[in-house]
């Protein structure tokens, strides 16, 4: 999205949605998609970097995860009634080769939504939402209930 764009689909100020893109672009988070003459004026487009520093962070974890937990819960109001998804939740054990496997594979098919996405209310496109976290996590000395079952 450019500045203008992104500031109309927060419905903040364009000044702002720039001091934004500048900051993430900055941080490495965001790069310049394209630039184009758009009213005699130069329009630069950003898109978010995959595999950005921030989401390979351990340090950055429990950030990244309240964030994420802000969106889910704003994008699960606006579901569509009787609309197929997928959700899981689930702590397991698996050998460390599936869990690679898996990993890569959650990674792929994440890169490839990603690179699917067209700017908002494309016609033709519809909004999807996707949160995906998945890590290795410390194991605990007492079982909780549900958890390490295999089974969720």
């Amino acid at each position: 999205m450019s500045a203008a764009e992104l500031a109309r689909e927060l419905d903040i100020s364009h000044a702002l949605a720039s001091q934004h893109l500048r900051r993430l672009d900055a941080a490495g988070l965001v790069e310049l998609a394209e630039e184009r003459t758009r009213r005699g004026g130069r329009e630069r487009r950003y898109r978010t970097v995959h595999g950005s520093p921030l989401s390979d962070r351990s340090e950055a974890t429990p950030l990244l995860a309240e964030t994420l937990a802000h969106a889910l819960r704003e994008r699960a109001g606006r579901r569509v009634d009787g609309s197929e998804g997928v959700t899981v939740d689930a702590e397991l054990w698996v050998d460390p080769g599936i869990w690679q496997d898996v990993r890569r594979r959650l990674a792929e098919l994440a890169a490839e939504l990603h690179d699917a996405a067209r700017p908002p209310r494309t016609p033709g496109t519809m909004p999807v939402g996707i949160s995906v976290m998945a890590f290795p996590v410390e194991e605990t000395t007492q079982a909780r209930p549900g958890s390490g079952s295999g089974t969720t």
